[in-house]
């Protein structure tokens, strides 16, 4: 696991696993969004397993898919709204980090 700190309260990595979580809490995260859409790659941990030990674990989640089709103003704005509601510091996950980076600083840019 590769994780990337943008600022104090937002960091990214690639695809995270179930077995990572317990990691991911004692660096400190308080909550997750998950960028990448279920089935992109074969044995690609499923949304619904992460977000299960996620929440054991007092995490907060949310999938936020980027697809093929790149940012959506829909997931630019909920984002804006994740980045709102949502405990810090935070941890984007997708593929490599890369789409976890774009949506963040489009969001960021939606806020202000």
């Amino acid at each position: 696991m590769d994780i990337r700190q943008i600022n104090d309260e937002y960091s990214v990595s690639g695809q995270i696993t179930v077995d990572e979580l317990d990691e991911i809490k004692a660096q400190g995260f308080k909550s997750l969004v998950c960028n990448r859409p279920d089935e992109e790659e074969p044995g690609q941990p499923h949304y619904a397993e992460i977000e299960a030990r996620a929440k054991e674990l007092g995490l907060e989640i949310r999938h936020i898919p980027v697809g093929r089709m790149g940012l959506t103003p829909e997931g630019v704005t909920e984002m804006a709204d994740v980045l709102e509601d949502f405990q810090k510091p935070m941890l984007g996950f997708c593929r490599s980090g890369a789409r976890s980076t774009a949506i963040y600083e489009q969001a960021q840019r939606f806020k202000g």
